[in-house]
């Protein structure tokens, strides 16, 4: 994962990222590049065409999707909508949602409010002695 450039010597420095730059280094890579701060989680997907993120739903937070490079498309409960450099869709928590590449190259930024990490799930319940 490629880290942010820092500017000067402060990491709490406001930092511009070329995210179309980032993504083409990184063809299929996912993620590309990452950002967590106390208050967001930043995330850019690099697909190529075919490429999928599977179905799933995240119950925990509402998520906002930008298209940065090429065209893809993303399913939200069952209804595709075409995505694009420049256009943003806005994910309601509890959703379910898949991303689809349809071109050579396809990437998007997410962004969502940062969550508590995921807790382990035990597949039986742990005998009290």
């Amino acid at each position: 994962m490629a880290s942010a450039p820092r500017i000067g010597n402060d990491p709490q420095a406001p930092k511009s990222i070329d995210l179309q730059e980032l993504a083409r280094s990184a063809p299929g890579k996912k993620p590309v590049w990452s950002h967590q701060s106390t208050d967001l989680s930043l995330n850019l997907i690099s697909c190529t065409a075919g490429q999928e993120i599977g179905s799933h739903v995240n119950s925990e937070v509402d998520v906002v999707l930008v298209g940065v490079e090429g065209t893809g498309s993303v399913e939200i409960d069952g209804r595709s909508h075409p995505i694009g450099p420049g256009h943003v869709v806005v994910i309601p928590q509890g959703s379910q949602r898949a991303m689809h590449g349809d071109s050579a190259h396809f990437a998007y930024l997410t962004c969502h409010r940062r969550r508590a990490g995921l807790m382990p799930m035990l597949s039986q319940p742990i005998d009290a002695r």
